[in-house]
C-alpha cells in the first residue's frame, strides 16, 4: 500500500506573475481588429470614460467577424446602458438580451469607448430564444463589487449565458471581474475551515463567481475578447456540445486564488486554440464527462498548467476520454501536462495525448497523481480513477524539481504509458533541491530519446 509519503509530496506553486507580458503587451497597438471595434461602435461613441481603477485598453483580437448589420445589431446603449463605469447597466443588458432573441440572427453589441458596470445576469436562451446570438464585447464589461448586487441568492455565476444555440461570444473588448475584491479574504476557507470567507466590507457572498460560464450550449464560438481578474474561473464551459475558444487572452496574477482560465465540465466536441493564459490555477482543467477535446498553440504562465482532473473527489465515478493537447508552452508553472484523481473515485481517463510541450521553469513537466489532494492530509483508500492510455510525446525545456512524477494507484495501476522524445533539463540555482523521476505502480514503455531516463516504469515482462 502506498503511504502518506506520496500523499505529502508537494508541488507547490513557483509561478510568478508575468503581469500578462506578452498578453498585454499588445492591447496598445492598435491594428485592425482595433479599428474594426470602433467601426461597429461609431453610432454610440463620445469620449470613454475612466473607470475606477485606470484606464482599459482593448486588445488586439487575431480574428474578427464583419460588422454586424444594422437591423439586427441591438446595442446595449439604445436600452438604457450609460457605460461610465458608476451606474448599473446591468438591466439595460437584458433588455437588449431579450429583444436581441426575439430576431434571428442577432447581435447584441457592447460598444468600444464605452465601462458598463454589470451585476450577475443570466442571458437564456432555449425555446424563448432564437438561435444563432452574437453577443459582440467591444467595450469594457466590469463586474458590479457592490454587496447589494450579490446577495440576493448568492449567485456563483457573473455572465452566464443558459442553453443558447449557435451562441457567438466575440470582439476586441475586455471583461473584467474585479477579482481582487473577492481574494482578499480568508486564505483557510478553500480547506473549508472557516465559515466567513470575506472581510466584512467586502462583497457579503459565500462563494467567489466565475466571470463567465456557458451551461448547455451548442455550437459555441468564443473568440477575441479578454478575460481578466476573475473572482474564480475566467471561463466555464458545462454541458456543452461543439465548442471552440480561440484568439482569448486571460489574465490573473499567479497568486489568485482557483483562478482557472478554462474550465471544462461534461462537455463533449471542444476545440481550445491560440489561446493565452495566465492565472492561478489550471491555465485548463478538464473535468468529469468530458471527451474529444482539441487544446493546441496554447500558452499558460503563470499557472498550474493543463490538468486532466482531478477526478473522483468524494467517491464520485468520472470518465475523460480522448484527449489530444500539442504545441503547446508552459513558463514558470507549477506542472505542466497532469492528470490527477482523488482516492476513493472510480471511472477512468484514457486515450489521452500530449505532444510538442515546451517548458521552461516549470516545477514538474510531466505529471500523474492518483493521490492526489489538496488538504493537509487525506485517507488512504483502495479504489480510484483508472488511467490508460497516456502517451507523452516531444516534451523539451527546463524544470526546477522534478521532470517526470508518476504516481499511480496500487489497486488500479496506471496502464499504457508511453514516453517518447522527452528532453528535460534542471535549471541551476533554482532554488529547489532537484530530484529525479518518480514512478509508482505505472506501467508503460520508452522510446528514446527520454532524458533523464525514467528507469523507474514498469515495462512489459518486468515484474
Amino acid at each position: 500500500m502506498m503511504g502518506q509519503s506520496i500523499q505529502n509530496v508537494c508541488l507547490a506553486n513557483n509561478a510568478t506573475f508575468l503581469s500578462a507580458l506578452l498578453l498585454l503587451a499588445v492591447t496598445t497597438s492598435g491594428g485592425p481588429s482595433l479599428q474594426c471595434c470602433l467601426a461597429r461602435s461609431e453610432t454610440h461613441r463620445r469620449p470613454p470614460p475612466t473607470p475606477p481603477d485606470g484606464p482599459h485598453h482593448p486588445p488586439a483580437a487575431p480574428v474578427m467577424t464583419p460588422p454586424p448589420s444594422p437591423s439586427a445589431t441591438f446595442s446595449v446603449v439604445d436600452y438604457g446602458a450609460v457605460g461610465d463605469g458608476v451606474t448599473d447597466d446591468t438591466k439595460a443588458f437584458a433588455d437588449a438580451w431579450s429583444a436581441a432573441c426575439a430576431a434571428e440572427a442577432s447581435t447584441v453589441l457592447v460598444p468600444a469607448s464605452y465601462v458598463f458596470l454589470v451585476g450577475p445576469i443570466a442571458f437564456t436562451g432555449g425555446d424563448s430564444c432564437e438561435p444563432n446570438v452574437v453577443f459582440q464585447v467591444d467595450g469594457t464589461i466590469l463586474a458590479n463589487t457592490g454587496s447589494t448586487a450579490w446577495r440576493s441568492g448568492y449567485a456563483t455565476q457573473w455572465l452566464e449565458f443558459k442553453s443558447v444555440r449557435g451562441l457567438t461570444i466575440q470582439g476586441c473588448g475586455v471583461i473584467d471581474g474585479q477579482g481582487s475584491h473577492w481574494w482578499s479574504r480568508n486564505p483557510l476557507v478553500d480547506q473549508g475551515q472557516t465559515t466567513t470567507e470575506l472581510d466584512p466590507d467586502r462583497v457579503g457572498t459565500i462563494d467567489r463567481p466565475t466571470a463567465l460560464r456557458v451551461y448547455q450550449g451548442d455550437n459555441v464560438t468564443v473568440t477575441g475578447i479578454t478575460i481578466r481578474s476573475s473572482p474564480k474561473f475566467h471561463l466555464t464551459l458545462d454541458t456543452c456540445r461543439a465548442v471552440e475558444v480561440h484568439g482569448v487572452t486571460i489574465a490573473s496574477p499567479g497568486d489568485s486564488p482557483n483562478t482557472d482560465g478554462i474550465h471544462l465540465a461534461s462537455s463533449v466536441g471542444v476545440s481550445i486554440h491560440h489561446t493565452t493564459i495566465a492565472c492561478g490555477d489550471d491555465c485548463v482543467s478538464i473535468q468529469a464527462g468530458c471527451s474529444d477535446v482539441s487544446i493546441r498553440n496554447v500558452y499558460c504562465g503563470p499557472g498550474h498548467g493543463i490538468s486532466v482532473g482531478g477526478l473522483g473527489k468524494g467517491g464520485a465515478t468520472a470518465t475523460v476520454s480522448d484527449v489530444t493537447v500539442q504545441d503547446v508552452t508552459f513558463n514558470h508553472t507549477m506542472t505542466g501536462v497532469r492528470i490527477k484523481t482523488w482516492q476513493g473515485g472510480s471511472g477512468s481517463v484514457k486515450n489521452v495525448r500530449f505532444s510538442g510541450v515546451r517548458v521552461s521553469a516549470v516545477k514538474t513537466p510531466i505529471v500523474i497523481d492518483q493521490y492526489y489532494c489538496d488538504h493537509t492530509a487525506c485517507t488512504n483508500q483502495t479504489s480510484a480513477v483508472a488511467v490508460v492510455g497516456a502517451a507523452y510525446q516531444g516534451v523539451a525545456g527546463t524544470y526546477t524539481q522534478r521532470p517526470v512524477y508518476l504516481a499511480c494507484s496500487d489497486a488500479a495501476p496506471c496502464s499504457g504509458i508511453h514516453l517518447a522524445d522527452i528532453q528535460l533539463q534542471p535549471v541551476k540555482d533554482s532554488g529547489y533541491r532537484v530530484q529525479g523521476p518518480f514512478c509508482w505502480k505505472a506501467h508503460g514503455d520508452e522510446m528514446r530519446p527520454v532524458e533523464p531516463p525514467v528507469d523507474c516504469l514498469i515495462t512489459a515482462g518486468a515484474p
